[in-house]
């Protein structure tokens, strides 16, 4: 089974997110909704922090948390601002494909010898460095870590609407995941 959904359409969009702003943010960024006018924002958006990946929403419509792979384990202070400070209700949390952070021991020697050369450390520095924090931050797969990381924000804030989205880096588009 296909766990992606094309969002083409409103109708695309899942009843559970409709009239949402998880369904607005879709909107604006696939379907060109006119933007509206927000004050505070509304929602929460966990995403990778890699370049290619450029939301198409308004102003003061969401809090956004970029780190590597959309983990925001590590982040949770954050997103318990947000909820609690920010009052937002709902939280997307956003893979993608082609992610640095799959398979990131693949990356280990390029990895440390950038560190080396780019950045002046020491090599016994840097591989203690990425064998230290590799394991915590790589991920088997992006689709299977989105349903996870939704799974465990649920659990963590169990009032809170989350959901997990694919941004496909080819098409510039997200969509939403099917979930068991």
């Amino acid at each position: 089974m296909n766990r992606i959904i094309d969002i083409n359409s409103v109708e695309d969009i899942l009843p559970v997110y409709r009239n949402t702003p998880i369904s607005l943010l879709l909107e604006y960024h696939n379907l060109g909704r006119e933007f509206g006018t927000y004050s505070q924002a509304e929602l929460l958006v966990g995403m990778c922090m890699d370049n290619r990946k450029k939301l198409n929403i308004p102003h003061n419509f969401t809090y956004i948390i970029r780190s590597g792979g959309g983990n925001l384990r590590h982040s949770e202070f954050k997103v318990s601002y947000a909820i609690a400070v920010g009052k937002v209700k709902y939280i997307a949390v956003i893979a993608h494909n082609n992610c640095g952070m799959v398979n990131l021991h693949l990356r280990e020697d390029l990895f440390i010898n950038g560190l080396v050369e780019r950045a002046g450390w020491d090599r016994a520095m840097a591989i203690k460095h990425f064998r230290y924090f590799a394991p915590k931050f790589e991920i088997e797969n992006e689709i299977d870590f989105v349903l996870a990381e939704a799974k465990r924000l649920r659990e963590c804030y169990p009032k809170i609407m989350v959901a997990p989205l694919f941004y496909n880096v080819d098409t510039n588009k997200i969509c939403l995941i099917h979930e068991d």
